[in-house]
């Protein structure tokens, strides 16, 4: 089977024919040219208003480079055509290979952008002998036209947080969809601030704001007064995760100045490499740390008192009713206030603060929480290591739209991947 027939049945163009086939003997890498001519008496289309206009004049041939074949690089050869457009002016015709301007034929385009998605950009480019240029414009492409095309229709839940990105405390603040029909990144935006989340949802539009039911976030004082006041018919849930998080740091801080008290006083040192036996749960322990621990449990410290304290806080979750859930936490907030161990009090004081929150993650009977936010955000830091850091916000942007966006794809005639 001859090239001119397998790209007529993968590759066929309207108004257009393929002609000679060369290898190009001289080239530093291995290339086919494959010349494409219009067809006799055929008019060309304005690339301003897609309408047939006569003819003007003919431009020298340009060179488009189309997807590899067998490890060699294939290029169109074409010399377009000017129209004369009473709308529009003179203007270059509409070629259906290739878009605008760009010298990477569509097709081309979509398969390094799929690529993109399983490998990191610079492999990308190793892998079919072109430039990291290229892959960024393929992906800025095909991010630019998914989120033209994307259906924001019936989004009911939605999650907010942050991930650092570049050192120098450098955040970006992420929206997922978190519905159980449709799981993805919504949006994405430079910094962790109140106009960071304003400019979210102003980009969502009042109309969607209000039709959402459900907002997970942590207690970062920017999303809850943003959320409050744009989001005020949702539910806004507290994520779970960093709840625990708190109690957990509470402990270590409680921990290390204990082993410097003990330490101080010339005590022996019992919680000398104890710091995963008092944060893991117990379930998580092994053998050997199960043992450990059992012997730590027998000292009166206070390391030993925020543990207890904090396995104690895990039957909060079991509740289902938000009034009984509400009373265990009042006793134990109460009961942490009198420990007297200041890290421990600092968190109940801070429970107390957001007990309404708290309490919505049962008025939702427990269906969202910020597990799949957090499950988004370790694909997200991912994505940014993939190419050891980008270093502009919008390459970053590009990049996380492409992978956990969930953008749609035009339909072709045949797919190359």
């Amino acid at each position: 089977m001859q090239i001119k027939t397998i790209l007529n049945r993968v590759q066929k163009f309207k108004s257009f024919v393929y002609g000679e086939v060369r290898w190009v003997e001289k080239a530093s890498i291995p290339s086919l040219e494959i010349e494409i001519a219009s067809r006799l008496n055929s008019q060309a289309l304005c690339s301003g208003c897609g309408q047939k206009r006569p003819g003007y004049d003919t431009q020298q041939e340009r060179r488009f480079e189309f997807i590899p074949m067998w490890g060699n690089k294939v290029f169109f050869v074409y010399a377009p055509r000017r129209v004369a457009c009473p709308k529009c002016g003179i203007r270059v015709e509409r070629m259906p290979w290739a878009c605008g301007k760009h010298r990477l034929t569509e097709a081309y385009t979509w398969y390094l952008a799929d690529w993109a998605k399983r490998l990191s950009w610079k492999e990308v480019a190793e892998v079919f002998r072109t430039s990291w240029d290229h892959v960024f414009c393929s992906v800025e492409r095909a991010v630019t036209w998914g989120r033209a095309n994307q259906n924001f229709l019936g989004i009911e839940a939605i999650g907010v947080d942050e991930i650092a990105w570049q050192r120098g405390h450098r955040y970006l603040t992420l929206v997922y969809q978190i519905d159980g029909h449709c799981k993805r990144l919504l949006w994405v935006g430079e910094q962790r601030t109140v106009l960071t989340l304003l400019r979210f949802f102003r980009w969502f539009g009042k109309e969607r704001s209000q039709a959402l039911k459900f907002v997970c976030s942590d207690m970062w004082k920017p999303y809850l007064k943003v959320i409050a006041k744009k989001a005020g018919d949702a539910l806004n849930i507290l994520d779970r995760f960093h709840i625990m998080s708190h109690l957990s740091k509470a402990i270590d801080e409680v921990r290390a100045q204990e082993v410097r008290d003990l330490q101080e006083k010339g005590y022996e040192p019992v919680l000398k490499k104890t710091r995963w036996l008092l944060l893991k749960r117990p379930e998580n322990l092994t053998a050997k740390q199960d043992i450990k621990l059992a012997e730590l449990l027998r000292y009166n410290l206070k390391s030993v008192r925020s543990y207890l304290l904090k396995e104690e806080f895990q039957l909060f979750w079991g509740y289902i009713s938000p009034y009984w859930a509400g009373v265990f936490l009042d006793k134990w907030c109460t009961k942490t206030m009198r420990s007297k161990i200041e890290p421990m009090k600092r968190t109940a004081r801070m429970m107390r603060r957001h007990q309404p929150l708290l309490l919505n993650w049962f008025r939702a009977k427990k269906q969202f929480s910020s597990g799949i936010v957090e499950g988004f955000n370790t694909k997200a830091k991912l994505t940014t290591r993939k190419a050891y850091g980008f270093r502009t916000y919008h390459a970053a942007e590009m990049a996380l739209y492409h992978t956990l966006g969930a953008l749609p794809v035009p339909k072709t005639a045949h797919k190359f991947f």
